[in-house]
């Protein structure tokens, strides 16, 4: 792998295991930058911060100015509620907390399983404002690791930094480093893999129900009409330009086929069903074992 003898800076953030790895160690200052742009992004978007933006949504109706990031990822998030009819929301966080997936990591249900409401009753998300008419629960987990990704990289770029990889506990953005071969872990045996990608210039990320899951079934991913966890795709990866596309639709893969998704969105793809068979699109680029 060619970044072998390359320089790794890691941190951790919004909750995670970051590594950033460059030819050159990164000075100082920029480290410093980055681990900055990362509490910036928390202190916006966590819902698991009393002081965040959303923290604030969630308390008390009303207008809420987000940074520059909030247009990209509201159009995204538009598109995939309109195709996924709603299962798909940046109002999930409700309906997590009410299984227990709360800002206290309670992962004790309050009680059954609760839909998230209806985007066009409560929020109006134009570019960077973002205007609640009741208390909502803004959840962006779906698309925002993937988000932080792609500002990280714009902040490398910035700085003159054009070869790097970027892993964010497993969701990749690789920029001038040649191929990079990532491992397909089998999602029920972390140890095993089911299959390599040769990561070229592109951002791979995924999503699996065995990844923050608690209690009896229950797990990340829900259903927003429903307010349950998904039970049929078990696992999904994606490749995209951006990662905070390939992040999103990762999730997306859980409500809608990805030759569904394909028609909207320039991605390829893997999802694996609880039934232990899988599906991809004609140009993925990854080899899967026999």
């Amino acid at each position: 792998m060619p970044v072998t003898d390359w320089e790794d800076f890691s941190f951790q953030g919004i909750g995670t295991e970051w590594e950033i790895t460059t030819p050159l160690p990164l000075p100082s200052s920029l480290r410093t930058r980055l681990v900055d742009r990362v509490e910036e992004f928390d202190g916006d978007w966590s819902r698991f911060r009393a002081d965040s933006l959303v923290a604030d949504m969630a308390r008390e109706p009303g207008r809420y100015g987000f940074p520059d990031e909030a247009a990209p990822l509201g159009e995204l998030y538009s598109r995939l509620y309109r195709v996924t009819d709603g299962a798909m929301t940046p109002l999930i966080g409700g309906s997590l907390e009410r299984l227990g997936y709360d800002a206290a990591y309670s992962l004790r249900p309050a009680g059954p399983p609760l839909p998230a409401p209806a985007w066009e009753s409560v929020l109006t998300w134009s570019g960077t404002v973002l205007t609640a008419s009741a208390p909502v629960v803004l959840d962006i987990g779906a698309a925002g690791k993937g988000l932080l990704v792609d500002l990280l990289a714009a902040e490398l770029q910035a700085a003159g930094i054009g070869a790097f990889v970027i892993d964010a506990s497993g969701d990749l953005l690789v920029r001038g480093a040649g191929p990079v071969s990532v491992a397909l872990e089998h999602p029920y045996n972390p140890a095993q893999a089911i299959g390599v990608i040769h990561l070229d210039g592109r951002a791979l990320c995924a999503s699996a129900a065995n990844r923050r899951a608690w209690g009896d079934g229950l797990h990340h991913v829900l259903d927003g009409t429903t307010g349950r966890p998904v039970r049929t795709a078990v696992a999904t990866w994606t490749l995209a330009e951006t990662a905070m596309a390939a992040d999103a639709l990762a999730t997306a893969l859980f409500f809608v086929p990805g030759a569904t998704l394909q028609e909207t969105f320039d991605f390829s793809w893997l999802t694996v069903f609880s039934d232990g068979s899988a599906a991809y699109s004609a140009e993925f680029e990854g080899t899967l074992y026999s």
